[in-house]
Formats: structure tokens, C-alpha cells, sequence
């Protein structure tokens, strides 16, 4: 684990020899304790305090510790065929002990900040690390004026976040040119301008958006008045289902785990621009409209219109276009690991600019966590010394099996249940595979019997 945090690492460049050298010496402490304060997780006041020394170092910047982990990303995102870009944004509360400089979230008595974060991921759901992040915030005086800020142009916007992902994944699709790259988003992102501009782009990257405004086409709809367009919803609700679903949706706090039938609807559908964007061209998109059928009608009914610029020719692309969308669901866990994994909230730091650096470390720890609990879903086969020391593979053999180390290396698919019952993962048939919660629980035990194992440990 703490090799493994070190090569994201690999040549970065803050100014000082001395200042990349604690950064990877920092980066090695937090992840074998993700889920400790700052001061649980060095060793000793020295190591503490050179540690806040150099979150407050003006030499030191969020951006260029999180440099040559995103060129890792790249180098990742190289290796498959398809991979998705999805932004999203979260909140960082910090109400409770707020720096000095903190500026607000919605209302005034909330201190805080927004993150929007890019995150690379393939299709199943494999996390492949951060590509771009953004912290935005709000002073007191500018609440409540989002009716005042409506006809700013995009770029004064905060919306203008989701534009600036969309450019960047048109980056990497130059960079990686024999990669598939597919920004995803949900509703925010649903921005005029962003379909515009991958219309326009000269290597627009492939994108899916789930819809939050019901659209205008060219078409004038004379029953419902003079001046009215027809809209992309009443356009879909007349098209033939074209495709239908069955899938299991888990339980959450607002449904109970329920079988779901779907009806999917496709179409290529004409938009005009807004009426205060009326200078911009027409664009044609896909549309996927997805219901549910006989749903409780309790809220809870599926209702998905998503855009793209993927085919939809055929019910295998449709049906694609639906599972690139849901993989999604991966940057929502990895805020959960950012928050509850390693309570990233509950840090304490004088100013904005040191919480924000001691975040970029963060970053890649969860990163890290994610990346080791798909691992094994994705590429059981992999020897478990791809992602793991020796000292750590082999007291976790001995702790949990028992006995004598084995003549091979075991695989990750033999090595990580053993390692997940540290974190109190019962590796029965009916269990779904383990979680980041259950591997950050594993990974801090982990740590302990290997550093044991190098102390008193055989070769000792």
C-alpha cells in the first residue's frame, strides 16, 4: 500500500528536494491510517509538525501535488479500450471549525467549500484516479442571486465547471488518442453551451448527460399557442419502445430493494437554443428515455432522459449508452470515501489554501482505496504483489490462514478475502463483493501486522 501511494508521486516537482521527499513521506502516513487525524497518523511530534509546516509552505500548491498523480491516471487510462470521464461535485462542510478565511456554502451560517472533481473510471467501474479538480465558494453577499446571475455569460457562471470538464476530456481523448473517452454528468451538466461545444470542438470527446430541462425543438406545437415549440419529452412519449430491462435496484433510505421493469425509448432529436441564447446554432442529440413500468409511484419510480452523441442505431448501443451512465455511480462512492473513509471534514487547519493542499493528499489515498476494492472484480488473476509488499501479503497469510506461506504468490482473488476479513467481510456466497468501507478497515490492520512482520518478523 505505501509503495503504491509513492508511485503516484513519482516526479513531482514543488521547488525543493527536501519538500518532494516529505510529500511522499506524508502521503506514506496518511494512507496507512486513512480514517486518523493528522497527528494519530505521523509518528511523533516531528513528523507532525513538518507535516503542517508543509501544508502552510507557499512553495506548496493542491495543484502540483495532485501533477504527477494525474499523469499516472493518463498512463492508465492508455491501457483500455474505453474509459469514462464523470464530474461531479460535492460540499466540504467545515461549519464546525472553520478556517480563518473560509467563505460560505448555501446559506451564510454554513462555512465550507465546493469540490468539483474528474474522475477516470472504465466501464465496470474500476477506478482509474483524478484527472481534474476545482474548489469554488460563495461570499456571503452573492447568496440568493441566481436569478441576477441567469443572463451572465458562461464563463461568469459556476455551471461553467461542467464546460471546463467536457474541455478537458477533449483533452485526454487528444492525449490518449486510442482510448474511447466518455464524459459523463448528471443534471448540472445539462448546458446548453457544452453541447455546442461538442459540436464545434475539433476532437470532441463522446459524452452522456442526464437531462434536466425539457427542450425545444424547431418545431412550432400551434395546439398548445402561437409562439410555442414542441418539447423532446412529448417527441420521445409518442416513439415506440424500442427496448425493455430488468434490473435489481438496491435498497437505499428513500426505496426498499425492488425489482424494476423498464421501457427505453430512443431518438435523434433537433434542439433550438434558448431564448437567451438565441445566437447560439441548433445542435442534434441522442436521446434515451428510460421509465419504469408499474412502479410503486412512490417517488421512486426510474425516470432517466439521457443526451448523448453515442450511436443509438441499434438496441446493444442503446442499452450501452444506459450502462456507461450508471457506472456513474463510482465518483458518489468515492466522495463517501473522501468523507466517511477519510473523514477528510473532521481536518483542522488554520487556512484554506493548507486544508486544500492536506486534500490533494486525500485525493489519492481514496483514489487508492477505490482502486484496490475494484481491482480484485475486475482482474482476480493479478498476483497480489502487484498492488501489494511482501510483508504485507505475508502476514495477513499467516494472521488469517494460519499457515506456512504458500510456494506461489497468491493472486489477488485468493489474497483479498483474506484481507477483507480483517475488516469484517464474512466472504459468504450471498454477500455482495466487499466495499471501500470494508478495505479501509482491512487496510489500517494491514499496516499493522506488516509493520510487525518487519520488526519481529522472520528475517528479522
Amino acid at each position: 500500500m505505501c509503495d503504491g501511494i509513492a508511485a503516484e508521486f513519482e516526479g513531482i516537482d514543488l521547488g525543493d528536494r527536501r519538500l518532494n521527499k516529505r510529500s511522499v513521506r506524508i502521503a506514506e502516513a496518511l494512507a496507512a491510517a486513512p480514517s486518523a487525524s493528522i497527528n494519530a497518523a505521523t509518528e511523533g511530534w516531528t513528523d507532525t509538525f513538518a507535516a503542517y509546516r508543509f501544508f502552510s509552505n507557499p512553495s506548496v500548491q493542491a495543484d502540483e501535488i495532485l501533477r504527477p498523480h494525474r499523469a499516472a491516471t493518463e498512463r492508465r487510462i492508455r491501457e483500455h479500450a474505453v474509459v469514462l470521464m464523470v464530474q461531479d461535485t460535492t460540499e466540504y462542510d467545515f461549519s464546525a471549525h472553520p478556517p480563518i478565511d473560509a467563505q460560505c456554502l448555501e446559506t451564510p451560517e454554513r462555512f465550507g467549500f465546493y469540490d468539483h472533481t474528474h474522475l477516470a473510471a472504465t466501464p465496470d467501474q474500476l477506478c482509474l484516479g483524478v484527472v481534474g479538480t476545482e474548489q469554488f465558494d460563495r461570499a456571503p453577499e452573492t447568496l440568493g442571486k441566481t436569478r441576477e446571475r441567469k443572463p451572465l455569460p458562461i464563463e461568469e457562471k459556476e455551471s461553467f465547471r461542467w464546460l471546463t470538464g467536457y474541455r478537458l476530456a477533449s483533452e485526454l481523448r487528444q492525449s490518449c488518442p486510442t482510448t474511447q473517452i466518455i464524459s459523463v454528468a448528471d443534471c448540472e451538466a445539462d448546458i446548453y453551451e457544452l453541447f455546442v461545444e461538442a459540436q464545434q470542438h475539433p476532437t470532441p470527446a463522446d459524452f452522456i448527460i442526464r437531462a434536466k430541462e425539457n427542450r425545444c425543438t424547431p418545431q412550432r406545437d400551434p395546439e398548445r399557442g402561437t409562439h410555442t415549440y414542441q418539447k423532446v419529452h412529448d417527441q420521445l412519449a409518442r416513439a415506440e419502445v424500442r427496448v425493455g430491462r430488468t434490473v435489481d435496484l438496491p435498497q437505499t433510505p428513500q426505496r426498499r430493494a425492488r425489482k424494476a421493469e423498464l421501457e427505453i425509448r430512443a431518438l435523434t432529436i433537433e434542439l433550438k437554443p434558448p431564448a437567451a441564447r438565441s445566437s447560439l446554432p441548433r445542435v442534434s442529440l441522442q436521446f434515451v428515455l428510460v421509465s419504469e413500468v408499474n412502479g410503486p409511484g412512490d417517488g421512486t419510480d426510474v425516470s432517466w432522459l439521457l443526451m448523448t452523441n453515442l450511436p443509438i442505431d441499434t438496441d446493444e448501443a442503446i442499452l450501452q449508452v444506459i450502462d456507461y451512465y450508471i457506472a456513474r455511480w463510482v465518483v458518489e462512492i468515492y466522495f463517501r470515501t473522501l468523507k466517511t473513509g477519510c473523514r477528510v471534514e473532521k481536518i483542522q487547519l488554520e487556512t484554506m489554501s493548507r486544508l486544500k493542499n492536506c486534500l490533494a493528499f486525500y485525493k489519492i489515498i481514496a483514489w487508492r482505496i477505490l482502486y484496490l476494492t475494484y481491482l480484485n472484480r475486475t482482474t482476480p488473476e493479478l498476483p497480489c504483489t502487484a498492488v501489494f509488499d511482501d510483508c504485507e501479503w505475508k502476514s495477513i497469510w499467516q494472521v488469517v490462514k494460519k499457515t506456512p506461506l504458500p510456494e506461489t504468490t497468491p493472486t489477488l482473488g485468493e489474497f483479498l478475502p483474506l484481507l477483507t476479513r480483517l475488516g469484517g467481510y464474512n466472504n459468504r456466497p450471498s454477500e455482495p463483493p466487499p466495499g471501500p468501507q470494508v478495505m479501509w478497515t482491512a487496510i489500517r490492520r494491514m499496516l499493522d501486522f506488516a509493520t510487525a512482520w518487519l520488526t519481529f518478523g522472520p528475517k528479522t
